[in-house]
């Protein structure tokens, strides 16, 4: 057997498929031990623990190649992980062995990890004052692009950019021929949430919140800080005309669902026109609205309803019942909160926008904007921001006219213009689709890379914050190995708050404690199985990756099945 020093004696006795077995090595490190024979047909399994060299349950699993002499060949799985092969000839009749109590082994817990779960830390990493030296970086401000300059965070703030800083305590990083810039912002993300993001019983559910559902321990936070991203803005889906309030997180790996939250950040909801609210493609037509003319009834109804409960509760004496619900529609017509809307159709833009003219409520963003490069202008004019994808086009019959020259046309326009993910993949290359805007339109690198840094920190109201590589600001700092733009560039290491919640180098550590912490468990399972402990197949269901679009756990709520589909 391959990784065992020395030959080894297999003993079976019994019959059948499943017999008793004892496994012994000769020799200065002779050992005796019970093992597992399983045969069908002309496959064999063989497990057995030899308790040392090596420690723990090896398993061989193979086939016959030889009836005389009887002859089994296969792959032998290591307690370590590690794999090899083994031979097993026919030697002679065994006699049945009495059996004997094995001592019981010690109980071995894990290490405590945070997040409990794939990618946790052992400690969470701490704040640092860091010297990143000799780097490019973009600022994002109007020194533009440096060349061989310096970073300093301290206290998890900027504290300076230039050339040839002083470290003093500082832990100093050699940035030659590295680049340096903020943390992506992603303005729409669905990562982080637990239980669905889509509450689509009714048309307008502004009652319901993000907040309440954030998952800490997703690990698509971790994957995305590998991307360099450090701040999303987690959203409700569009299943509905006005949807749930928003939250603006910080990538905080390990940290509790609270501590994620950006602090002092202001409040958003999601409105959403389109295919998706007027239920286009769910079969029934149960819920009002299910035309483009009920979409734009629902917006006049709530926010003339919101009027009149504002000026009811506001009235000396009220009784009125508090409304969650318009609670926060009258936040957003005192600007207290913000709209971030789903769109893709010019007509449906212009008719939100007329409706928002008429009430006397502003727009914060439109989001996804396919067709922005048609109505740029009023975009513009009312100091709308634009949040499209980069190249996407005729993946559904709304985006029949969209072009990749978007974001490069509203852009060109004065509309402050962003690139998001709204999907848990893309996310975690947005500096490759912020360089696409180079392609399509030759957007200058600069402005492009704004595109999912600044930019989106102006849309989402954080700009005196992130964004940008001013001192002062949070220190949400990327270090790439090449230009950030570029598809071969990676992120080394990404800092939120003066943080490293991520770092390539030990990123490689923690995939090789990963793989030692599986074979760990798998040892565990084998150990109880060998033991007579009952055994069963594993259940559970792989996390979702949401998307605006995403019903499933909404239908599994309302079918009381878990994930029914």
């Amino acid at each position: 057997v391959d990784g065992i020093s020395g030959g080894l004696l297999l003993k079976i006795t019994g019959t059948g498929g499943g017999s008793t077995a004892a496994i012994e090595r000769s020799g200065a490190d002779s050992v005796k031990a019970t093992a597992t024979f399983t045969r069908n047909g002309d496959w064999v399994s063989i497990n057995f623990n030899l308790k040392k060299n090596p420690k723990g349950d090896v398993r061989l699993s193979g086939y016959l190649t030889s009836a005389s002499p009887l002859t089994f060949k296969g792959e032998v799985a290591l307690p370590d992980g590690t794999f090899g092969k083994f031979t097993a000839t026919y030697k002679d009749a065994a006699k049945e062995m009495p059996k004997r109590d094995e001592p019981k082994p010690t109980l071995a817990v894990g290490s405590l990890i945070f997040p409990f779960g794939a990618f946790g830390n052992t400690e969470l990493p701490k704040q640092e004052s860091v010297l990143i030296k000799n780097a490019t970086v973009w600022t994002n401000e109007k020194e533009g692009v440096l060349q061989n300059a310096d970073v300093l965070l301290e206290n998890g703030k900027i504290k300076a950019v230039g050339k040839n800083l002083s470290a003093g305590s500082a832990k100093v990083i050699d940035g030659t021929g590295k680049h340096v810039t903020a943390g992506i912002i992603d303005e729409h993300s669905h990562i982080a949430g637990s239980g669905g993001i889509n509450e689509g019983a009714q048309s307008v559910s502004a009652e319901v919140r993000i907040a309440d559902i954030i998952n800490s321990e997703d690990v698509n936070i971790y994957r995305q800080l590998a991307g360099g991203v450090t701040t999303s803005q987690i959203l409700h889906g569009s299943a509905n005309p006005i949807g749930g309030q928003s939250q603006l997180i910080k990538l905080r790996w390990g940290k509790a669902p609270e501590e994620l939250k950006f602090a002092g950040s202001d409040g958003f909801i999601k409105f959403a026109l389109g295919e998706n609210v007027k239920q286009s493609n769910f079969g029934t037509g149960a819920r009002f609205p299910v035309t483009r003319m009920g979409v734009e009834q629902t917006f006049v109804d709530e926010f003339t309803r919101a009027k009149e409960y504002e000026k009811a509760i506001s009235a000396k004496g009220s009784n009125v019942r508090r409304d969650l619900e318009l609670d926060a529609i009258v936040e957003i017509l005192n600007n207290k909160r913000f709209i971030t809307c789903h769109s893709y159709v010019q007509s449906e833009i212009n008719m939100l926008i007329h409706v928002a003219d008429s009430l006397g409520f502003k727009i914060n963003t439109f989001t996804h904007i396919l067709e922005g490069y048609k109505v740029a202008d009023k975009m513009k004019a009312h100091g709308i921001a634009g949040s499209t994808f980069s190249d996407w086009w005729a993946y559904k019959n709304e985006v029949a006219e969209a072009i990749p020259f978007n974001g490069k046309i509203m852009h060109n326009v004065g509309v402050t213009t962003a690139f998001n993910s709204d999907d848990a993949e893309m996310a975690r290359h947005l500096n490759q689709e912020a360089g696409k805007s180079v392609l399509y339109g030759n957007v200058p690198e600069e402005d492009a890379l704004k595109f999912v840094t600044l930019n989106p920190a102006k849309m989402l109201h954080i700009d005196d914050k992130v964004g940008s590589l001013k001192p002062g600001k949070d220190a949400d700092v990327v270090i790439w190995s090449a230009n950030p733009l570029s598809i071969y560039a990676k992120a080394e290491k990404t800092f939120v708050d003066g943080i490293s919640y991520w770092d390539i180098d030990k990123d490689a550590q923690v995939i090789k404690s990963q793989q030692a912490e599986k074979a760990r468990l798998i040892q565990k399972m084998l150990e109880s199985k060998t033991s007579g402990v009952r055994t069963q197949r594993p259940f559970g269901n792989a996390p979702r990756l949401y998307n605006c679009e995403t019903l499933e756990d909404y239908s599994a709520e309302l079918n009381e099945t878990e994930h029914a589909h």
